[in-house]
């Protein structure tokens, strides 16, 4: 299986992606050998192979969630270029 050119034009699209002709030309060679890797690892046979999902048998490793004091805030603040009531003081963000 290859993926053609119209292909990676169709998926930019539905990403709303822009490529140029270097790039699709680029894009489609790329795609085209992750697809025939792919397909390479399908002739492999996975009969006695049990899915995983993490190659070592773990379970929860979360940490138990715990209450525990802030640092102090005026000590968090204490290299910040500029702070207002409390905060953090950063430039305001124009699209």
């Amino acid at each position: 299986m290859s993926i053609t050119r119209d292909e990676v034009i169709h998926v930019a699209k539905l990403a709303r992606l822009k490529f140029t002709d270097e790039e699709l030309e680029k894009y489609s060679h790329q795609l085209d050998n992750i697809i025939k890797y792919v397909d390479k690892l399908n002739e492999l046979n996975t009969d006695d192979v049990e899915p995983t999902a993490h190659i070592v048998p773990i379970s929860n490793v979360f940490r138990e969630d715990e209450v525990v004091p802030s640092m102090d805030r005026e000590k968090v603040l204490m290299n910040a270029k500029e702070k207002e009531d409390g905060c953090f003081k950063v430039p305001k963000i124009i699209e």
